[in-house]
């Protein structure tokens, strides 16, 4: 009996079937190099880990909803040269979410929040953190609708369990009634517990006539602030430079 054919029941038994990948390439790679039984068995276990940890961040990237092509390495900084590279750089580390803090990140349409957003969500996943992206307003309407069917309590745990919840165009619609209650139960139930990444095409001194309840805008807000790192992207979007100008004749207009 062949060599995999005798592994073959035995590593699935101890569900290490994995090893099978790589189990032809490395028995030739430790003949012709010559390697000890113990290099042979550590380069197998190193295989299985580097699987594993494959499949998890497959896991966690689908569970998190993101777009797999939005990561620093497609971040264009040079179309905003004054963005704080060394602050991004250091949020990628994943230490904020570490440390429970917040990062709040705010300009104008088009200037790159969302996909900066996507990609330390993206890096946070590498590091083995479970994430939730989504945008305000779907978050808010899915919340809603657990008062109706009586599912709220499990509904808000949906965004408040994961390491590090995303809430994407933070301010950019009106909110339903009675929204600023849930929005506020979500930041009010991961505060010093779990971070909260937020992009918002609102100056924060406008988030709270947001909110409509002045109360519940200024406990949220002072909890969503509190030892925040703040990024503040400024310039015009960067779809424009794809775009003929409007009115411009022949100029496309979707």
């Amino acid at each position: 009996m062949e060599l995999k054919q005798y592994l073959v029941p035995k590593l699935k038994a101890l569900r290490l079937s994995g090893i099978l990948d790589t189990l032809d390439v490395r028995t030739q790679q430790a003949i012709t190099e010559q390697w000890s039984y113990g290099d042979f068995m550590e380069r197998l276990l190193e295989d299985e880990v580097e699987r594993r940890a494959q499949k998890q961040l497959a896991l966690r990237l689908r569970r998190a909803t993101l777009n797999t092509s939005k990561t620093l390495e497609t971040f264009d900084f040079t179309f905003n040269p004054t963005l704080n590279r060394q602050l991004i750089y250091d949020l990628a580390t994943g230490n904020f979410i570490r440390e429970k803090r917040n990062v709040l990140i705010c300009g104008p349409t088009g200037v790159g929040k969302s996909h900066l957003a996507q990609s330390l969500a993206h890096e946070a996943c590498r590091r083995g953190f479970d994430v939730i992206f989504t945008d305000a307003y779907k978050m808010l309407r899915h919340l809603q609708g657990g008062r109706a069917d009586n599912t709220y309590d499990r509904r808000l745990a949906t965004y408040t369990r994961a390491d590090l919840l995303v809430i994407d165009d933070f301010g950019l619609k009106p909110m339903p009634h009675p929204a600023a209650q849930d929005m506020y139960d979500v930041i009010n139930e991961r505060y010093e517990k779990c971070s909260i990444l937020l992009t918002s095409n609102r100056a924060p001194a406008e988030w709270a006539t947001w909110f409509a309840d002045p109360l519940l805008a200024s406990a949220g807000l002072d909890r969503l602030s509190h030892r925040a790192h703040a990024i503040i992207i400024t310039g015009s979007s960067y779809r424009s430079k794809d775009r003929s100008p409007l009115g411009e004749k022949g100029a496309p207009i979707a």
